[in-house]
């Protein structure tokens, strides 16, 4: 039960909903069908828009009826009807089909020459079973019932009429209503009456008897029908025929659809496009198509035909033969479920295909054949085979051990246990010759205990309560109240409200114990197993008698029994089949990391340029072993043939591809998952740590643009809690939840920032604010407590009642409620005032009016049995308020309640209650009729605000104060969104770059800070330092002012509510309440003093109804843009007279077998009119701590936020207002099949959007409307375009399947774009394996999420550091590693191919073979694995303060194309510079002891070495640390090291490399190559500095930037405030503080000395005229107070 809405024009929230003509249509079908056009009960009169509707009488011509025509009188519907409303889907039903039925001995015949038609309703889906029903029996009607103001027809002959214009057929993508039972009905009717099913001249009537909640014997009633009518009270759901008299009008033949989704031809502009485009495409559709093929061939993916009636399954619990299904002709599947991908069979060639798939190990299996072929390689045989060899299996090991895991968990839940009925075939019994056995006889029965796996089709199944449903069952009975269960189905739609389950009424009767059920016949024929979650169709036959199925009577696999004893159920669905394994991805794709796509890019340009560059050299060598090799003596017969050369070249420099890039990038990854672990993403609460579950996909976390979220367990908590009321014009605050909870520790809060000079650039509204929060900073009031509470008080020294709770959708808003323990206290002082009588009269009606069941625990406390979560939180609520529901029996509800005075005892009263009148959708509202104990009687009545509005007595002052009050928040609401465009239109202009748009570094602080060049300017250690008292500091002023009003205009939304003046719309008025000012700070003393007491309240406002219901609506609408889900409440006190009477035509429409729904709601709109307003409920459904937080920094972020979820429209809605994902000034384009124009809407959406005429778009989308779109692929394509440009959407009603195609279209639609899906319940398990990363949460919906997902968490808030800080270190780290591999490659490589102009061309390696076997190994692997493991560009805090940063991971900043040539551009100079370096002044010089082969190759293998290890450590590296130190030691002491042992140990008869004691003996004491390897490392490095330099200089980045800022302390300060609620669990498990906080910590001690040496140097004439004697110490705190008041420390 949602809140309602804040006008009849608006949703929930005051959003607009657009409305077609053919709603219009609808409502006036609706008043056709209820006997007349509607009237309102009410004095206040609307306009009715509606097209004018024929005189009923021209359409079908009565001849006689039960009542006479001039007397008929229809149960009119309330004026709500007569204004546009809030239309859902889920909620009102489509219109009506033409229906005829009879009164009296009224006869309609058929026309027996009408063509025969076919409408949409008989064109059933494929496997949908065959509800035509054999119709010969026949029956009269009921009579009518009187009332004491005229005639009015019995409920069961009010039936709906046809109309002239009714449509008869409708297509796939018209709208149909989600009640089953009605589509069964509406069947039934067309098969009937359009088709000729049956013979000419009878009608068709469904009776249904069992449903209602009121429980009315029948036989009461029996004496009103007509004696000669065969009735059958039975309770049994009967077909009745009755002969016709009259032609049936024949129903003219829709030509158009009206309403729903059009198709693509409503847009005829973008049909001819899409068709154009449709042509070029083509030939790639064909192809696709043929790939889907071969794929499903490969998986074994086969489609089953379709039944032709269903499934046919009969109830038999003596069955011990498998059923046969007809479309395999085999069993039926067993119950086993698998999420497996493999079998032992199928593993090692699955995963062989797999890994060889891969581009890169592909390459390297080719080139390993190539160098295992003898006398081609010169690098050794196996030294690529074995290493790839390894790491393929241990990517395959690591992928069976994660399949082995799954299939651990599908064995643990197939073996689960459930009980199943054996009964055992009786003895055969002879029937006598006279009389025939009753019933056959009985066997012996038994609950047997069988697993889960072996439970068939055919099987009945009991569930006890707290037990899950083994598989989809039919529901055969239920021990709970009524025949009702309930069932929690949170695994499969993520809904918290429990479902109610009812067997049908056939059945309830028949199997009421196992005995009955053994001996029960019933066949049931269901659809084929399909994915819709909501809707079944089906049907039981017992007895001859068919009863319709609907989801009503199902119970799906997952689902949870709650509140209920237990049930009996018989299986229909089993395994794979179920609906939630339909739903769930079977064969979900391995992932596979978004940057490995461009790798796979960048290898193949090596590979290509491997190959040039060996085609070169081998072409080289051709022409120079005809010029020097055939002329050389000493060469005879050494000429190479052209493949082998080739070959040789190729196995050389394919190592420009280093296997090691993948090995160790296995490593970099493994540490990197081991270091996500952090104490910040830990929750104390649950004990719940982050954890990793794969390495693959570490850099993904930041790149994310896409963050699909469930609702509920994901962003809510759950909970719902009752957190405001209205009553009599004053607005309470219920905090009583809130002051149980134990107050967290502080945050960190710095020392106020310097208020020196600030940016003279401020906007009017940012003033606004300001002044507004200052000003609210001054009303706070303290709330006594105890000294704790007192500790987190504000800056002034006192609190405000309401502090501890404030909005999540608007947190800058002030609570200036009262608090409810305040108005209670007042209640008991004055209790006979009217305020305290309608305030407690207000809450007795949240005592009385819900359905919960108190149940006494064993502990004495009370719980409750919901079947919702509201009305759980309101029943609590009145609780702590004094009104307890102790006992609630048939027809009494028992309440302790504490009466007036503050020494009195609780009493017990007990209400009869006479009436309840149940919630349901399409009513949105519930009411409840009690006697009093004094005998009064009285109705209360609570729902959505919109519909209770118009049943109050002043319902039409109501409508005219709220439209008040929607024009003045749609003004605020306007301005408010001009102010966001004229932002974003600023930020968009200034092309987003921080350094230009926000802290205009170019204007403010040109002059002392370029960052271009701060790093000459910056990082000196001199007075001219960042942070110190210089002029240097002074002029760096500016711009901290600039960064702190940058990041407060964006930390802060835009919310101008304090620029108006609606004080006068309050009550009491914030003027009033800055005078209630106390300083109570005591246990004893109430949070407001007690002779503040008798202001708390304005009496005289109690009785003044207009400003009372002023003040009402006004609350209510603050609520609603609060995120709260509101209520109404109404009350009138009955006559007995009055009730008598109504209870006549209530019995006889609970009792009635036709259509007993509408009778009811129709009897339940007489009694619900010219209510008395009781007051106004706000529920908090509430969210996770921090979730509104982290969606505004992920909104910063430039990420994305979908919602996806099973609930409903308006809890969506709600959750999307107080999560900020709809703001107070967003445009909300809802899509509704209902109202039609769906793609008129979607069209005009991104024409706006497109337009700049939209602040901040929200598109809301359900289920129903999203499977009509996906029907027609040009419409599909179209909405896909908006949700593109939107900035949020939200599907509600979504099924899991619907969750992961809307991901999977996302993901295969936006190129170069990562999802990213979190999720808590089995439900999102499907859409978790579906996006490139995948998220489970461990909450309360279990852990089958987190178990299939790559990462979980404990809370939604964890995400931001996760993807903020570590996402994007992972994405930096894993780019400069990769980068920086290929890197050193080139640059090792290239030397060796400069080298071949000076061999020869001859395949001649420059290195000896064990050092170039060892350089990717052990000398170059440290400094890239350690820059990839420990690299921070920037710190956590300013990431996190400034989640803008992330972008460069987005748009793929860190690793490209441009990226790569860059490094390969450096990578190339350096080589040149490193090799003709050596060749010039070491290899071709005079005078060196030793310049052979391995003397030059081992001085440009130590140069490589050392430029490695000092670029990717001490340049690229901006976080340096000891890991450093033990890189560089590592690589290059290792490589000295292996020199060393070369040196010493290498075989001295070798005739190329002369390496035996050449670094001791010959090049080792030359100083030359010792002075030449200095002079190489210091040009590169010089070159590496320069040119980064230049890059500072004239491309400056906004790390670039942001490294500077951090070495601000005040700047860094700034950030860590900004990212405390982030950062501060590691802060306090830390044994030190922050660094920023410790230098406070020093400076306010330095400056606390300053001061005090001052004071005491001050002369003594402190104070002129003032008495000497009133300065007795030096003490500064003395000195201050005496002056300035007590100063209190931050």
């Amino acid at each position: 039960m949602a809140g309602g809405d804040s006008h009849p024009e608006y949703g929930g929230n005051g959003i607009r909903r657009r409305h077609s003509s053919q709603y219009d249509d609808d409502e006036g079908r609706r008043a056709l069908v209820q006997g007349g056009e509607p009237t309102s009960p009410t004095t206040h009169n609307t306009e009715n828009t509606r097209r004018p509707i024929p005189n009923r009488d021209t359409i079908v011509v009565s001849t006689s009826s039960a009542v006479d025509n001039a007397a008929k009188t229809s149960l009119s519907r309330p004026s709500t009807d007569t204004i546009p409303r809030v239309r859902f889907s889920t909620d009102i039903d489509g219109p009506l089909p033409p229906q005829v039925t009879r009164s009296g001995s009224a006869r309609v015949p058929q026309d027996q020459n009408a063509p025969t038609r076919k409408s949409s309703l008989s064109e059933k889906r494929p496997g949908t079973p065959d509800l035509s029903v054999d119709t010969q029996k026949r029956t009269s009607s009921i009579g009518s019932a009187v009332l004491d103001q005229g005639i009015i027809r019995s409920p069961s002959s009010i039936t709906p009429q046809p109309l002239p214009g009714s449509a008869t057929r409708t297509s796939p993508l018209s709208p149909t209503t989600r009640n089953r039972g009605y589509s069964l009905r509406r069947a039934l009717f067309h098969r009937t009456i359009e088709d000729q099913a049956t013979s000419p001249g009878v009608v068709i009537e469904l009776q249904e008897a069992v449903g209602s909640s009121s429980q009315v014997s029948f036989n009461q009633h029996d004496s009103q029908h007509d004696s000669s009518t065969p009735s059958k009270k039975s309770g049994d759901a009967n077909i009745t025929i009755s002969p016709a008299d009259f032609v049936y009008p024949e129903l003219p033949q829709r030509t158009s659809k009206t309403k729903g989704v059009k198709g693509i031809s409503a847009l005829p502009n973008y049909e001819s496009w899409i068709q154009s485009k449709d042509r070029r495409k083509g030939i790639l559709h064909t192809l696709g198509a043929a790939t889907s093929r071969a794929w499903r061939f490969i998986l074994r993916i086969q489609e089953i035909p379709a039944s032709k009636d269903g499934r046919h399954v009969d109830l038999d619990a003596s069955r011990k033969k498998p059923l046969i299904d007809e479309r395999t002709n085999k069993p039926y599947i067993g119950n086993t479920i698998r999420s497996s991908r493999y079998t032992a069979w199928n593993f090692l060639p699955r995963q062989l295909f797999a890994q060889f798939s891969k581009l890169a190990n592909f390459y390297f299996l080719c080139v390993s054949i190539l160098q295992m072929i003898p006398n081609l390689s010169t690098t050794g045989t196996y030294t690529t085979i074995v290493p790839l060899l390894f790491f393929v299996s241990v990517s395959m090991a690591k992928e069976g051990y994660d399949d082995l895991r799954r299939y651990r968990l599908d064995k643990a839940e197939n073996n689960r246990d459930a009980k199943v009925l054996h009964a055992y075939q009786p003895t055969s019994v002879t029937p006598s010759d006279t009389e025939a056995t009753s019933s056959p006889s009985v066997g012996p029965l038994h609950w047997a205990t069988t697993k889960w796996k072996d439970i068939r089709i055919g099987d009945v199944i009991k569930l006890n309560r707290n037990d899950t449903a083994p598989a989809d069952l039919v529901l055969l009975h239920s021990s709970g109240d009524n025949g009702i269960a309930y069932v929690e189905t949170m695994a499969l739609d993520g809904e918290t409200n429990l479902k109610s389950k009812q067997a049908t009424a056939s059945l309830a009767k028949r199997c009421k114990t196992p005995d009955s059920i053994s001996l029960c016949q019933a066949q049931f024929v269901a659809e084929d197993p399909n994915l819709d979650l909501y809707n079944f169709e089906g049907r039981v036959t017992v007895d001859g008698e068919a009863s319709p199925l609907t989801n009503t009577e199902i119970i799906y696999r997952g689902s949870v029994l709650r509140n209920t004893p237990d049930v009996i159920g018989m299986v229909i669905y089993s395994g794979e089949e179920c609906r939630i394994r339909m739903n769930a991805n079977k064969n979900p794709r391995i992932k596979a990391p978004a940057l490995q796509a461009i790798v796979n890019r960048v290898v193949i340009v090596i590979v290509f340029f491997v190959i040039a560059l060996a085609i070169f050299n081998t072409v080289a060598y051709q022409i120079w072993s005809d010029s020097t090799e055939d002329k050389s003596w000493y060469l005879t017969n050494a000429g190479v043939a052209f493949f082998p050369i080739l070959a040789s070249f190729i196995i050389m420099f394919n190592t420009m591809i280093p296997l090691s890039l993948y090995v160790s990038l296995e490593i970099v990854k493994l540490a990197q998952m081991f270091l996500l672990n952090d104490l910040d993403m830990y929750d104390e609460a649950s004990d719940t740590p982050f954890e990793a579950r794969t390495s693959t996909i570490n850099e993904e976390l930041g790149q994310i643009r896409y963050i699909f979220s469930d609702k509920t367990g994901t962003l809510t908590d759950n909970s719902m809690k009752f957190r405001k009321m209205s009553v009599a014009g004053t607005a309470w605050l219920h905090d009583v939840d809130l002051q149980k909870e134990t107050n967290r520790k502080e945050h960190l809060l710095h020392k106020r920032r310097s208020k020196g000079k600030k940016p003279a650039r401020k906007s009017r509204d940012l003033r606004s604010m300001e002044e507004s929060m200052a000003l609210r900073d001054n009303m706070d009031v303290v709330n006594g407590g105890d000294e704790d509470s007192n500790k987190s008080s504000n800056s002034n020294g006192i609190r405000r009642h309401g502090s501890k709770w404030k909005s999540s959708a608007r947190p800058t808003k002030s609570q200036l409620e009262l608090l409810t323990v305040d108005m209670i206290r007042y209640i008991q002082r004055k209790p006979f005032t009217l305020f305290a009588r309608k305030a407690r009269l207000f809450l007795l009606s949240m005592a009385l009016c819900h359905t919960c069941l108190p149940e006494i625990q064993q502990n004495g406390e009370i719980e409750f049995l919901a079947s919702s979560p509201d009305e759980l939180a309101l029943v609590q609520a009145a609780q702590e308020m004094g009104f307890l529901v102790i006992n609630r029996d048939v027809g009494t509800i028992t309440l302790k309640i504490m009466p007036p005075g503050t020494d009195t005892e609780p009493v017990l009263e007990i209400y009869e209650v006479l009436d309840v009148i149940e919630f349901s959708s399409k009513r949105k509202r519930m009411s409840i009729i009690v006697r009093f104990p004094d005998q009064r009687i009285c109705i209360f009545c609570k729902g959505a605000d919109s519909v209770v509005m118009q049943r109050l007595k002043l319902a039409t002052l109501a409508n005219k104060k709220v439209v008040e009050i929607e024009r003045r928040a749609s003004k605020r609401k306007s301005l408010e969104a001009q102010y966001a465009i004229a932002r974003k239109s600023e930020q968009i202009e200034r092309k987003g770059s921080i350094k230009r748009t926000s802290l205009s570094l170019s204007r403010g602080a040109r002059a002392s800070l370029t960052l271009g060049r701060a790093s000459t300017t910056l990082s000196r250690s001199s007075a001219s330092a960042i942070g110190r008292p210089s002029i240097n500091a002074q002029a760096l002023q500016p711009v901290r002012d600039e960064l702190d009003q940058w990041l407060t205009e964006r930390e802060r939304d835009i919310d101008i509510s304090s620029m108006e003046d609606d004080s006068i719309y309050y009550s009491p008025r914030p003027s009033v309440q800055l005078r209630r000012q106390s300083l109570a700070v005591s246990e004893a003393r109430s949070s407001m003093q007690m002779d503040e007491m008798d202001d708390i309240v304005d009496e005289a406002l109690v009785v003044d109804e207009p400003m009372v219901i002023e003040r009402c609506f006004q609350h209510i609408n603050d609520f609603a843009t609060e995120g709260l889900r509101t209520l109404l409440y109404g009350y009138r006190y009955l006559d007995e007279q009055e009730y008598t009477t109504w209870k006549k035509v209530y019995l006889d429409a609970t009792t009635s077998l036709v259509d007993r729904q509408r009778l009811i709601e129709q009897a339940g709109d007489l009694i619900e009119q010219n209510l008395e307003l009781a007051g106004a409920t706000a529920i908090e459904d509430k969210l996770q701590r921090g979730v509104p937080e982290a969606i505004d920094k992920l909104r910063r972020a430039n990420i994305k936020m979908w919602m996806l979820t099973g609930d409903k429209r308006e809890t969506a809605i709600n959750i999307g207002h107080s999560c900020r994902l709809i703001k107070d000034y967003s445009s909300v384009t809802v899509l509704d099949h209902e109202t039609g124009q769906v793609e008129q809407h979607i069209a005009a959406a991104i024409l706006d959007i497109n337009g700049g005429k939209v602040a901040h778009s929200v598109i809301v989308v359900d289920g129903h409307t999203l499977s009509m779109v996906n029907e027609d692929k040009s419409i599909q394509a179209l909405f896909f375009d908006l949700a593109i440009l939107a900035d949020s959407v939200i599907c509600c009603r979504a099924s899991p399947s619907q969750k992961a195609g809307l991901v999977k279209a996302i993901r295969k639609r936006v190129k170069k774009t990562i999802t990213l899906a979190i999720g808590d319940g089995a439900n999102d398990i499907a859409m978790i394996q579906e996006a490139h990363v995948g998220i489970g949460i461990t909450g309360k919906e279990g852990l089958q999420a987190a178990r299939s997902s790559d990462y979980s968490i404990a809370q939604f808030r964890f995400l931001t550091k996760l993807l903020l800080v570590h996402g994007r270190w992972n994405y930096i780290r894993t780019c400069k590693y990769t980068v920086g591999t290929f890197w050193k490659e080139m640059l090792f490589y290239l030397t060796q191919a400069l080298y071949q102009r000076w061999a020869g061309y001859t395949g001649t390696s420059l290195y000896e073979s064990w050092s170039l076997s060892m350089f990717n190994t052990l000398f170059t692997s440290l400094p890239v694995i350690f820059m990839g493991v420990f690299e921070k560009d920037l710190a956590a805090s300013t990431l996190l303060a400034v989640p803008e940063l992330y972008a460069k991971g987005q748009r793929n900043g860190g690793f490209n194309f441009k990226v790569y040539f860059g490094w390969m551009f450096m990578a190339a100079s350096e080589a040149m510079v490193v090799y003709f370096c050596m060749l010039g002044l070491y290899g071709q010089a005079i005078f060196t002891n030793d310049n052979g082969l391995f003397a030059m190759g081992d001085l440009t293998f130590t140069a490589c070495v050392v430029l490695i290890s000092t670029k990717m450590q001490l340049i690229e590296m901006h976080n340096k640390s000891f890991v450093v130190a033990i890189s560089l030691i590592c690589s290059i002491g290792g490589w000295f090291l292996w020199n060393i042992i070369l040196s010493a140990a290498y075989n001295p008869a070798s005739p190329i490399y002369h390496v035996r004691d050449a670094l001791f003996a010959t090049f080792g004491r030359n100083a030359l190559w010792w002075l030449t390897l200095v002079l190489i490392i210091s040009s590169t490095i010089v070159l590496e500095l320069g040119i980064g330099s230049l890059r500072a200089a004239f491309f400056t980045t906004d790390v670039d930037i942001f490294q500077e800022l951090e070495k601000d302390p005040a700047i860094k300060r700034r950030f860590e405030e900004a990212s405390t609620m982030e950062l501060q669990a590691g802060w306090n498990c830390s044994a030190e503080e922050s660094p920023v906080e410790m230098e406070r910590v020093q400076e306010e001690k330095k400056r606390e000395g300053e001061v005090r040496d001052l004071l005491r140097n001050r002369p003594d004439t402190f104070e002129e005229g003032r008495n000497e004697a009133g300065r007795r110490s030096t003490d500064t705190q003395e000195l201050l107070s005496r002056r300035f008041g007590k100063v209190r420390a931050e």
